[in-house]
């Protein structure tokens, strides 16, 4: 009897206990916060003092300067240009990434990575040496009567080999986005596969597409190294945005901060759109 009411009653102190608090982790948060916050205040200093320099009445009215609507308006017809290719090339290739295993995949992976990493300034020299007139392609380009360096389709040139990338990354992560339980169901409904990528995994995956599309075209806008080098520097002809804005610094800073703030507005509500739009894709993972 002993025996059985020893245990009984070690079982009912031992119930009687109160249950141990897991261990909270210390937080601090100011040996966290402090190089993080410096490093925010790093990246909004300059841009404050450039909306500083820029928001003001002469730098407005720079935007109706000739000098400033040429390179404002090629800026957005080699841009416009470069997305309709990104666009129509891009897509398939995305798809194909982000949905399919085939031979060479990783090569290809690279090959849309790797001008992400690459300097602009490189990008212009291996163009130059493809499609230039010593280039590669160039004496049979030259032959056939095509001449590409210098001229606005090497703007939109430069500006896809740099640009691309981004466009290709958005949309295959709104592809990766569209569940295939989805896809399969609309096949065995009798969907044809058209029917089923036109009415389901498109929209499904356009969140991702227009967010790869915007950063494509913000990064093409402010294309500067390979299209330097690859077009050059010819008012009316292949002077971008970004380039005016270097030719500007030296002649009238007004013109240059008022390109430059124009610049800056388009790219932060690019941005801004693009993050809310990725942000839809993951919810949705």
């Amino acid at each position: 009897m002993t025996s059985q009411g020893v245990p009984t009653r070690r079982r009912a102190r031992t119930s009687a206990e109160p249950a141990a608090c897991p261990a909270r982790p210390v937080r601090r948060p100011s040996l966290l916060a402090l190089p993080g916050a410096l490093l925010l205040l790093y990246l909004a200093l300059p841009l404050v003092a450039l909306i500083w320099r820029g928001a003001r009445a002469e730098t407005i009215r720079a935007l109706a300067d000739p000098f400033v609507l040429s390179a404002l308006s090629l800026t957005a017809l080699t841009t416009a240009a470069a997305l309709g290719i990104a666009l129509v090339g891009g897509t398939p290739l995305a798809y194909l990434l982000a949905r399919r295993r085939f031979p060479g995949k990783a090569v290809a992976e690279t090959l849309v990575e790797l001008p992400i990493a690459l300097p602009p300034v490189i990008a212009g020299v291996a163009l130059l040496m493809a499609f230039g007139r010593r280039g590669l392609f160039g004496p049979a380009l030259e032959r056939l009567g095509i001449t590409l360096p210098f001229t606005p389709i090497a703007v939109v040139m430069a500006q896809l080999f740099i640009a691309i990338p981004y466009y290709i990354r958005g949309a295959s992560l709104g592809f990766r986005s569209v569940p295939r339980e989805v896809e399969e169901a609309a096949a065995v409904d009798g969907a044809s596969a058209w029917q089923a990528h036109r009415h389901i995994t498109i929209p499904l995956a356009f969140p991702g597409i227009l967010s790869g599309l915007l950063l494509c075209g913000t990064r093409a806008a402010a294309e500067f190294g390979a299209t330097l080098l690859f077009a050059g520097n010819l008012p009316g002809r292949t002077q971008t945005m970004t380039l005016a804005i270097m030719t500007a610094m030296e002649t009238n800073l007004t013109e240059a901060l008022s390109l430059s703030v124009l610049l800056l507005t388009l790219s932060l509500v690019i941005v801004l759109t693009a993050w809310a739009l990725l942000g839809r894709v993951e919810m949705r993972e």
